[in-house]
């Protein structure tokens, strides 16, 4: 991410057609479709350690309980994943937009 912010700064010389931005968009429209995914496995690694007992919160708002603390990454999470299909859509369209841009021949 770090390496794809720094080609997209103005005038870096990662982005040199309209294309790039279309192919940018795309691919990022592609992470965000499999993030949903990728939290739930999180999500399910987690639920499982805490119900096999390897898991101890040391401190916080859930110092001791565990199951508590649970709750309250699944309903983040819930959140993240319902942005996540969220900020696919709008890179997907975003994407369809650019379809049809390109480069001013000189």
């Amino acid at each position: 991410m770090r390496a794809l912010n720094h080609a997209t700064l103005p005038g870096a010389g990662g982005l040199a057609f309209p294309a790039d931005a279309y192919e940018v968009t795309g691919q990022l429209a592609l992470l965000a479709s499999r993030l949903p995914q990728a939290l739930a496995q999180l999500l399910a690694f987690l639920q499982a350690e805490v119900k096999a007992g390897r898991v101890v919160i040391v401190a916080g708002d859930h110092a001791g309980d565990p199951a508590a603390a649970i709750a309250a990454v699944t309903a983040s999470l819930d959140t993240a994943v319902a942005s996540a299909r969220r900020l696919h859509r709008a890179l997907d369209a975003a994407q369809n937009q650019l379809t049809w841009t390109a480069a001013r021949s000189e």
